[in-house]
């Protein structure tokens, strides 16, 4: 595909075009069950703190399996282990959207399923992100990543405003089904592709062997461990949305399922708009700034969130929080991929994954303990405050390392 502008430089690879075409379909599911799996559980328990528990469970298996899943993706074909992956997350959507048609649903059917689906990504990310630098080299990872993002957050805008459809019209169990049924494009899309993900050589080590060495890397290296730092503190104390968000929509806004997910759309299209500008940056290794400022950002404007008393200033506020998200973490993920060497990144991406989605399910049960028992405005507050406050220190840190 000679000719592609600059900012689609990685569609070139035809692999990666086929894998990102059935990321966008089986994504915009993904995010139709995640609205319509937050609402259900406050129609089951009408309780902040439940909520915040289901994501406790659904992140939770990321603290637990990471680092093994990522030193089984550096010793097996990833294309392989991927499908596999996806076709567990097909069957669990498929049956939470059985069990709510029927009817028969409860609380603890969803703990358990989220649970299951917390399994399956924990060994689906770092197999998927260090698949795409296989798909693309190093030459396009930034803009691969970026364009990745671009879909994933595009995926965003149109899953939540669909879902906030269907769970006010045809109730959460369609929600389900669409998920369910969208995971069919993305394991024929693996199917088409030629690139298998091979293992890399290695040496002969044992599996807490080549953990250790993934760990010792990161640690070892100054500029990987500020963007683990910079990625641990945001993800434990700024990105709860998954909890934030309805409980603004339902309790200070008194929107139903259709106004959260129009809120969760502008947090997308806020995302999309930052991918964009990503996609677009010539610069293939991000500096410093624009992994720490987008950080600052994002904590302010969880802080500001407190304040959120009308829907279309929320919406405005969230759509800019989206952008610092997007910039944020594309930032983030290609300073590591760039940086580690490539049989180390299918560890180095799961210890990514870890401190980025594994913080979840302690900020998820943080923030939801907050905001049961003092609102949703002081989980706000405290979430921000506590980001900020970090970010600044490792900020300080890192420059006193340097001199």
């Amino acid at each position: 595909m000679a000719g592609l502008p600059r900012g689609l430089g990685a569609l070139a690879h035809r692999d990666f075009r086929l894998f990102i075409a059935g990321q966008l379909v089986s994504l915009v599911g993904t995010w139709m069950q995640s609205v319509g799996q937050a609402w259900l559980v406050l129609e089951l328990t009408n309780s902040p703190f439940r909520l915040g528990m289901i994501g406790t469970l659904q992140f939770g298996p990321m603290l637990l399996f990471s680092f093994a899943a990522g030193a089984i993706s550096d010793r097996v074909r990833k294309r392989r282990m991927i499908i596999a992956t996806q076709t567990v997350l097909m069957l669990q959507a498929l049956a939470l959207a059985v069990l709510v048609a029927s009817g028969r649903v409860e609380y603890w059917h969803v703990a358990i399923l989220a649970t299951v689906y917390g399994i399956a990504n924990t060994f689906d990310m770092p197999a998927r992100q260090a698949f795409v630098a296989d798909l693309v080299g190093k030459a396009d990872l930034m803009n691969a990543i970026a364009l990745n993002s671009a879909m994933f957050n595009g995926a965003r805008v149109i899953g939540p405003a669909a879902a906030g459809l269907l769970v006010a019209r045809w109730g959460a169990a369609a929600a389900f089904f669409v998920n369910a049924a969208s995971f069919v494009a993305v394991i024929v899309a693996l199917f088409a592709v030629r690139n298998d993900g091979l293992p890399r050589p290695r040496k002969a080590k044992s599996l807490i062997g080549e953990i250790a060495e993934g760990v010792r890397y990161a640690v070892g290296t100054p500029r990987v461990a500020l963007v683990f730092g910079l990625l641990l503190t945001v993800s434990l104390f700024v990105l709860n949305y998954n909890v934030f968000v309805p409980l603004i929509a339902r309790d200070v806004l008194g929107e139903g399922a259709h106004g959260f997910g129009l809120l969760m759309a502008a947090l997308g299209a806020g995302a999309v708009t930052g991918a964009v500008i990503m996609a677009w940056f010539s610069q293939p290794w991000p500096s410093l700034p624009m992994v720490i400022v987008p950080a600052l950002i994002l904590s302010i404007g969880t802080m500001a969130l407190a304040a959120a008393h009308h829907f279309a200033s929320t919406a405005g506020l969230l759509g800019v929080i989206g952008l610092a998200q997007i910039l944020f973490m594309t930032s983030c993920n290609t300073t590591v991929q760039i940086a580690v060497p490539d049989e180390l990144r299918g560890r180095l991406m799961s210890l990514y994954a870890m401190v980025f989605v594994g913080m979840t399910p302690i900020g998820s049960f943080l923030v939801g303990t907050i905001a049961e028992r003092a609102g949703v405005a002081t989980a706000c507050v405290a979430g921000g405050g506590a980001g900020l406050v970090s970010i600044l220190a490792l900020t300080v840190a890192a420059r006193r390392h340097r001199g």
